[in-house]
């Protein structure tokens, strides 16, 4: 009758084994993962630091800069024409070269006009000898009519004769002028100096005179050379008015450059605002000795709104944008990060003015930003701002051994 009895009692054995067995490893569970919980602690503890690069913000002597786009325009734009008629001759200069006043340019078949200045030289002189002998018979007739040798009727018409012979002397002499003057006009020379376009008219081709005519050419003046631009009437008021007359400094440059290579003067303020844009007409004035400028260029233009004074320069990449706001991070002596809002400024050079917001030294990050939040510590690196030397990399104050 034993029998039954020891079944449930093995089966509980078994039981109460397999629990004991199930809490020690749970209880071995939990113990490793608290150790490695432990482990896990130092090794964070010992994460290194962001780095980053800081430079620190610069304070330099600025003028704040107005930017406008405008064209070049030549100071001299001379369109060659004919003034007489007749064939080309010869063609005396190369397309696009260089040319001085007086040069050159065209000849126009000049033997007809020589021909008529033969004339008029034979004309006059033929008038000279009737002015000359008009004058002797006068002077004959003044000596006899003292006598009463003559009617006062004889000297009169002497008078007369020697009067009309003066005047044929000096229309015969305009005459003489004026076919010298064609004459000229049969060399067709460069009115100032600049560069020649193509010859549009070539030899063998006849030419009329007049300024309904074909250019024979144009003829551009190379330096000086304008840039010519609209400004709103706010700024013209603020920056422009006040110093329209050649006082204002221009810098100007062309589309395939980053900067600005040449330095010029205002040299003419419109005399009116164009009340449909709203806008004023400047004119620039540049030093072109290399010819490089030409005009009809695209030319990007700032012009100088103030007087020099001090601004705040950081790298125009070291500034975030959160939302509508602009901000920097600022790295101080402890080598924490610091969250700073900043107003801007124009562009000086690269950098960008900074308004509101910095002293003058305080470090910022301008490489690392992804790096770097506020309230962090990060290892810094000193580098010079963009537009400076490179500095040498020291240890700032406060900076973490």
């Amino acid at each position: 009758m034993t029998t039954p009895r020891t079944k449930p009692a093995r089966t509980k054995l078994v039981l109460a084994l397999a629990s004991g067995v199930a809490l020690a490893a749970i209880g071995g569970f939990f113990a490793h993962g608290h150790g490695d919980a432990q482990a896990s602690a130092p090794a964070a503890a010992a994460a290194p630091l962001a780095e980053v690069e800081v430079a620190p913000v610069l304070n330099r002597t600025v003028v704040d800069w107005q930017s406008y786009s405008g064209r070049l325009e030549a100071v001299e734009h001379v369109d060659i024409r004919p003034q007489i008629s007749g064939p080309i001759v010869a063609v005396n200069f190369k397309n696009g070269a260089l040319v001085k006043k007086g040069d050159l340019l065209f000849t126009i078949d000049p033997r007809p006009f020589q021909a008529a200045v033969d004339q008029a030289e034979a004309a006059l002189s033929s008038a000279q000898s009737r002015l000359r002998f008009a004058t002797t018979d006068l002077e004959r007739a003044r000596k006899l009519i003292s006598s009463n040798a003559i009617p006062q009727r004889d000297l009169d018409d002497r008078e007369n004769t020697a009067r009309t012979a003066a005047a044929d002397v000096k229309a015969a002499e305009a005459a003489l002028e004026v076919a010298r003057l064609n004459l000229s006009y049969t060399r067709v020379v460069a009115p100032v100096d600049g560069r020649v376009s193509r010859a549009e008219i070539t030899v063998g081709n006849i030419v009329a005179a007049g300024a309904a005519s074909v250019p024979l050419t144009t003829l551009v003046s190379v330096s000086p050379i304008y840039a010519s631009f609209d400004v709103d009437e706010q700024t013209y008021l603020r920056h422009i008015a006040s110093v329209k007359d050649g006082n204002a400094p221009v810098q100007l440059g062309l589309a395939t450059e980053d900067g600005y290579s040449r330095t010029g003067v205002v040299e003419h303020v419109d005399n009116h605002l164009d009340t449909v844009s709203g806008t004023i007409r400047v004119r620039a004035k540049f030093d072109n000795p290399d010819g490089m400028l030409v005009p009809g260029l695209y030319a990007r233009i700032k012009v100088g709104g103030s007087s020099p004074h001090d601004a705040l320069l950081v790298d125009d990449r070291a500034i975030g944008t959160d939302q509508d706001k602009k901000y920097v991070l600022v790295v101080g002596d402890d080598n924490k990060v610091a969250y700073r809002e900043v107003a801007l400024g124009g562009m000086q050079d690269g950098l960008r003015v900074i308004t509101k917001g910095l002293k003058a030294g305080e470090r910022i990050v301008v490489n690392g930003v992804q790096f770097a939040r506020p309230g962090d510590t990060v290892k810094p690196k000193n580098v010079a701002m963009a537009g400076e030397t490179a500095l040498p990399e020291t240890r700032h104050a406060g900076a973490a051994l």
